[in-house]
């Protein structure tokens, strides 16, 4: 079992790794320092770097866990990335459809293609299948209009690494809001007032908000308390 460190999950499968930069968020991403250093360290997964690559091996791992699991799918990826084969994007849906003990969270920069395939039919969206998108600044709202009109169960937004304001953000049909700030050697910085004003609109929708990490070069240092206390609410639909 793959374990995360991700505040918000329990572990990470990876039936594809690697991807390319589409936006500003990408820009010190961890995945692809991850990546690097895996293959430096002679990992057969990594042999192809940041590379996107196939894993149709780990397909079946679903199948296996004897617990119900909360599982970030592709954590080192983008599921929705333009390179991916319908076919085998297909067939990790299909995985997740035939284990509904388990709560399946994706997220993704490429909102247009997941809109695209969710008007085709393309993805089966069984009640355990949580989809979100990321928007790490105000350039990217779009991102959550194409959510929004997706028929997924459960719809959620990663506020991660958050660049800048995001005011009167439309959270209609919105269950669940993760922010974060940036970490690393060169963090881009992220402002108190920012972090806030999102509660306060998750509070005002009734959405569920997630405080993850103020981040910066020591983001253990830094914490994740906000106004004194841990924001770490989930979904009520959490329930299945």
């Amino acid at each position: 079992m793959n374990k995360s460190k991700i505040e918000w999950t329990e572990m990470s499968w990876n039936p594809t790794t690697g991807c390319d930069k589409v936006s500003t968020g990408c820009k010190f991403c961890y995945a692809e320092t991850m990546a690097r250093r895996l293959k430096a360290m002679g990992a057969e997964k990594y042999r192809n770097g940041f590379k996107l690559t196939l894993h149709e091996d780990v397909l079946d791992e679903p199948y296996r866990w004897k617990k119900p699991r909360i599982v970030f799918v592709n954590s080192m990826s983008d599921l929705f990335h333009k390179d991916i084969p319908v076919e085998f994007l297909q067939r990790v849906f299909k995985v997740m459809n035939e284990n509904p003990q388990h709560v399946f969270q994706i997220l993704t920069k490429r909102a247009d293609i997941l809109a695209d395939y969710d008007k085709r039919n393309l993805v089966n969206w069984t009640h355990n299948i949580w989809m979100g998108v990321t928007v790490e600044n105000s350039d990217f709202l779009q991102r959550i209009e194409l959510l929004r009109q997706t028929k997924a169960r459960v719809k959620f937004l990663s506020c991660e690494p958050l660049l800048g304001p995001l005011y009167n953000i439309n959270l209609k049909k919105i269950d669940w809001v993760i922010v974060g700030g940036e970490s690393g050697r060169k963090p881009r910085p992220m402002q108190a007032e920012w972090v806030v004003d999102i509660k306060e609109q998750c509070a005002r929708n009734g959405t569920a908000f997630f405080f993850k990490q103020w981040g910066g070069i020591n983001k253990k240092k830094s914490g994740r308390l906000l106004e004194g206390r841990i924001y770490d609410d989930m979904p009520e639909i959490l329930q299945l």
